[in-house]
């Protein structure tokens, strides 16, 4: 399937992180397809929450990563674009398909990685899109096919873009504890995975979807999005929670906001016998055991991201159920304008952050 570059330029830019809360543009080599790899011009790339916490402000370790786990490299694991050249032994896609990147290369042989979760990679060779190799915060990404999944006609770059991470890791929780139109579903913490959480559940049936955020702003955002039945910030949320659910608290319930606040209201307010996900990353879990885990038979997950074939089962599902990612997006902007992207999604965005190709703006 090898093509040729045709007018493709030899020099783009790309967007690195210093570690200073600036995000700096360059200018470097259009890289060329080895074997098993794809060139994607990029048409959409997402600002995560994880770049902000361990590489926009200081360059730290990242959870599950030994060492250093920013290398210096083009920022932005949430890609998504189109083929413009493959290199020797490709198999499955081809210059013009349009691809979602899952934003982790593993090694490919380990028992995660067969399974398909190649964010819990065990082999030396595992490196992140955006951390330790480069990521989709450019005009064109260099990707390994094997990470590679199919982006539906029916959704745009932006769309695939919040699947590659975001929505990803949300369904993954609510898969997990089996949200469905038997119960409600309570979503605390309402930024991006958050958000996306409640559309998904929307997706998946629940009864209702309630959700439990502590800015007036994301309240405001989230109630523009036709997903919540309830919103409450955190002092009202017991009341509110209990007048949605008559009383009984939530079936299922996922925390979003990686706080122990969060993590609190979402024991307490689930249901007897309810089903907890925990994705949000960071803080601590303290909780009363009796009263609040045993004697109501909760039953909590823990989950973290998602897999390369749970991802393409999202974005065919999304499709199924009529649902657009891009919704959330508050902000869009072109790469030349990232350092005000970044400062805007450290701050007090509303919803999603994302970069964009400029023909797609």
């Amino acid at each position: 399937m090898t093509t040729t570059s045709g007018d493709r330029p030899h020099t783009m830019r790309g967007v690195y992180l210093p570690g200073d809360s600036t995000a700096v543009v360059r200018d470097l080599d259009v890289p060329e397809p080895g074997p098993g790899q794809l060139l994607l011009k990029v048409g959409a790339s997402g600002i995560c929450g994880s770049d902000i916490g361990f590489i926009y402000h200081e360059h730290k370790t990242h959870r599950g990563i030994d060492g250093p786990a920013y290398r210096g490299v083009v920022a932005g694991h949430e890609p998504s674009g189109t083929v413009v050249r493959s290199g020797p032994g490709c198999r499955k896609f081809g210059t013009g398909d349009r691809v979602i990147v899952y934003h982790i290369a593993g090694c490919g042989v380990c028992d995660n990685c067969r399974r398909g979760f190649m964010i819990s990679c065990t082999g030396a060779q595992r490196a992140a899109y955006g951390w330790q190799r480069d990521g989709g915060h450019a005009q064109y990404l260099l990707a390994d096919e094997a990470t590679c999944v199919p982006l539906p006609d029916a959704l745009t770059h932006v769309d695939g873009a919040l699947i590659a991470c975001g929505f990803g890791t949300a369904y993954e929780g609510l898969r997990r504890i089996g949200v469905n139109g038997d119960g409600d579903l309570l979503v605390v913490g309402l930024g991006p995975v958050g958000l996306a959480a409640g559309m998904i559940g929307r997706g998946m049936g629940a009864a209702r979807v309630i959700g439990v955020e502590p800015s007036a702003q994301r309240r405001e955002w989230a109630a523009g999005l036709d997903v919540f039945d309830t919103l409450a910030g955190p002092d009202e949320a017991a009341d509110a929670i209990a007048a949605a659910t008559g009383g009984r608290g939530a079936a299922t319930a996922i925390d979003c906001s990686g706080s122990r606040p969060g993590r609190t209201t979402v024991l307490d307010n689930a249901a007897e016998w309810g089903r907890v996900s925990l994705v949000g990353e960071g803080g601590t879990l303290e909780t009363e055991v009796s009263d609040t885990l045993l004697h109501k038979q909760l039953t909590l997950y823990a989950s973290w991201v998602t897999s390369l074939p749970t991802m393409a089962e999202l974005a065919t599902n999304l499709v199924r159920w009529g649902l657009s990612p891009q919704k959330v997006v508050s902000d869009r902007f072109g790469l030349a304008d990232a350092d005000a992207a970044y400062r805007l999604a450290a701050g007090v965005s509303r919803g999603k952050v994302v970069l964009v190709d400029e023909d797609d703006r």
